[in-house]
């Protein structure tokens, strides 16, 4: 089984989307006045977030499809989004961690941006916990289609919650109002949606890989099923 022209094609832009965004970071962007270089880690800080909630947006939205259509591609794409989601996830708050010792003086805080992230990520992880936990295949994908939609509510709460309760956690997009705001110059900006238009493109390259490894793997399974009829009938 090949990989599809266009998987390859989308493969290239994105490792070339990434390296630009690479150089527009270390090398275009100033150092930051009171950071300085720790600031880089800001850039994909951030996209890494942005790409964390597209994988939930997706999951959401399919799995609301999923229930409509009793489709099975849709609970495919649904899991597909909520892998990609808790990776991105993990690297955004990793990242957000080795920002905030320099910038914070400690690895870890309760801030209210930090808490409500964590708690996307572990009701996300639940996710996966409960797919395994429901043997009838049915059922499963009904249960975390409606668990993925329950789940999404935790998203744009994490979004909104610096701008709704006192935090530390500056605001990137937006005013803060009088909330830390994070300050771009021109060449900061371009830096910081390079990343982001990098991170998407990487975010749709996985996509489409994930959903290609899960073809394969529903080929391999009908394979082994009917040699196993096979193997019975033989017998």
């Amino acid at each position: 089984m090949r990989k599809p022209f266009g998987l390859k094609i989308l493969d290239g832009v994105t490792l070339l989307a990434f390296a630009v965004a690479v150089a527009l970071v270390f090398f275009y962007a100033p150092l930051e006045a009171q950071m300085g270089a720790v600031q880089k880690v800001f850039y994909f800080h951030v996209a890494a977030g942005w790409t964390g909630m597209l994988g939930f947006v997706v999951a959401a939205v399919t799995s609301a499809l999923y229930l409509i259509t009793r489709n099975p591609r849709w609970d495919g794409f649904s899991v597909s989004g909520v892998e990609i989601g808790l990776v991105f996830m993990l690297i955004n708050i990793v990242s957000g961690s080795i920002w905030a010792y320099p910038t914070w003086n400690t690895w870890w805080t309760w801030d209210v941006r930090l808490t409500t992230a964590t708690i996307m990520e572990l009701i996300y992880l639940a996710y996966g916990l409960l797919r395994q936990g429901v043997e009838d295949l049915e059922r499963r994908r009904r249960f975390a289609a409606v668990y993925a939609l329950l789940g999404f509510v935790s998203v744009p709460i994490t979004f909104v919650s610096i701008r709704l309760f006192n935090s530390i956690h500056p605001v990137v997009i937006g005013a803060g109002g009088e909330m830390p705001t994070m300050a771009f110059t021109p060449a900061m900006q371009v830096a910081f949606f390079g990343s982001l238009i990098a991170f998407s493109f990487i975010f749709v390259d996985l996509f489409w890989h994930r959903l290609l490894l899960a073809n394969w793997a529903e080929r391999v399974d009908a394979l082994k099923a009917r040699f196993e009829d096979v193997e019975g009938g033989m017998k």
